[in-house]
């Protein structure tokens, strides 16, 4: 096992969760709906975007991530990224977190799979860096941050050979080994099967450095070539693409690891065209709308004038069956709706099998039991006191 996985699973995760949140806030602000008094706004948006980010590369945080040490399991790991998204104003009830983590955690496994060369991981961690940094562009305190945690980790990782890559890729491999969860985006552009293993095309440019497969060469005892021949692959395989730049700031050439929610083709992550490195089509997808359950929707329903003096956040059920969303929503009938609550929940139903989303909210529930109430939504915190509190639950996990 690698003792240098930690760090690029977490900010691979970490960033696949920031592409969700402000995919579906940005769908949102600037839908029709915009114009409604007391929508969720942009000023809200980034503000969600800069707190996480802001506890996701805190110094002493990052600085305990990048020490050498074993990856934390499905979930220890999840505690710390529902603690991270946790750091914003919003609130994501267990049944929810299990939902955001699955998505999560397959984008990632597509992305692992679809890597040419195990040191290409870099290159998939760099993109999502540099996509987190245009996130936060315009706050200097997150952008230094950011910056700051990729120089160290392009120190620490640049020193790595290509075994100790292949080693990273295999402990990321185990880890992921079991996640066979259905999403609706991958299936639909037929980059997964319906039993959620995912495809791996048997064509497209080979990983630089490789020669096309197809030719056999025989070399006599003094090592002349005498003589060549073909096999069929069983593709269509074309000549490697340049490589992409590992340094702090470049063309990673590769797409994997950029923001999926943003594209109408997922698929074309693969590195099969050089010159589709930079993409303009910033709609939002259809389909990651429906697999997210209109996210924006929820959260813009939140009224500016019936918010309390107090700072205020919200939480957002995705399961029906969410026990504790049914008490509060009874507690509130109880109370004659005299009074709004600190919070509202809002329940949909994000899953057609009724009866497995009762079982993951019941498995959810049993995660969470003794976990630490949530912050006093009322008392206003820096990243770096966020990040603090990050880092001193994980010495408990």
């Amino acid at each position: 096992m690698s003792v240098r996985t930690l760090p690029l699973v977490f900010i691979n995760l970490g960033g696949e969760m920031l592409y969700i949140l402000d995919q579906r806030l940005q769908a949102h602000n600037t839908s029709e709906d915009n114009s409604e008094k007391g929508v969720w706004s942009e000023y809200d948006r980034k503000r969600v975007m800069n707190d996480i980010v802001g506890t996701m590369f805190n110094k002493g945080f990052m600085d305990e991530l990048l020490k050498p040490q074993q990856l934390y399991s499905h979930r220890t790991l999840k505690t710390v990224l529902t603690r991270l998204a946790h750091a914003s104003i919003m609130r994501l009830n267990p049944a929810s977190m299990d939902r955001l983590y699955e998505l999560m955690i397959m984008a990632v496994k597509y992305q692992v799979f679809l890597c040419p060369r195990p040191r290409d991981l870099l290159l998939i961690s760099y993109n999502h860096i540099d996509t987190i940094r245009e996130l936060v562009k315009e706050t200097p305190v997150a952008l230094n941050q950011v910056e700051e945690a990729h120089r160290k980790i392009v120190e620490v990782y640049s020193s790595l050979s290509e075994g100790e890559f292949q080693l990273l890729r295999q402990t990321l491999l185990i880890f992921l080994s079991d996640s066979h969860v259905r999403v609706s985006l991958f299936i639909k552009n037929k980059v997964q099967n319906p039993n959620g293993r995912f495809v791996l095309s048997t064509s497209g440019p080979v990983p630089h450095g490789v020669d096309i497969p197809g030719l056999i060469r025989t070399f006599d005892s003094k090592g002349k070539e005498v003589k060549q021949s073909e096999f069929p692959t069983g593709g269509s395989y074309t000549s490697p693409i340049r490589e992409g730049s590992f340094e702090l700031h470049g063309d990673r050439v590769i797409r994997l690891g950029l923001n999926m929610y943003t594209v109408n083709h997922p698929e074309e992550t693969h590195t099969s065209k050089a010159s589709s490195v930079k993409h303009t089509d910033d709609s939002p997808n259809l389909l990651a709308k429906e697999e997210l359950n209109q996210l924006a929707r929820l959260m813009g329903s939140m009224k500016a004038d019936d918010t309390p003096k107090s700072e205020p956040y919200f939480r957002i059920n995705l399961f029906t069956t969410d026990e504790e969303g049914e008490e509060e929503e009874a507690a509130e009938r109880t109370a004659g709706g005299a009074e709004e609550p600190l919070f509202g929940v809002i329940n949909i139903q994000a899953m057609q099998d009724e009866q497995v989303a009762t079982e993951l909210a019941r498995i959810a529930g049993q995660f969470t039991e003794g976990e630490e109430q949530p912050d006093d939504p009322s008392s206003s915190s820096s990243s770096s006191n966020k990040g603090d509190d990050l880092l001193a639950m994980m010495d408990h996990l």
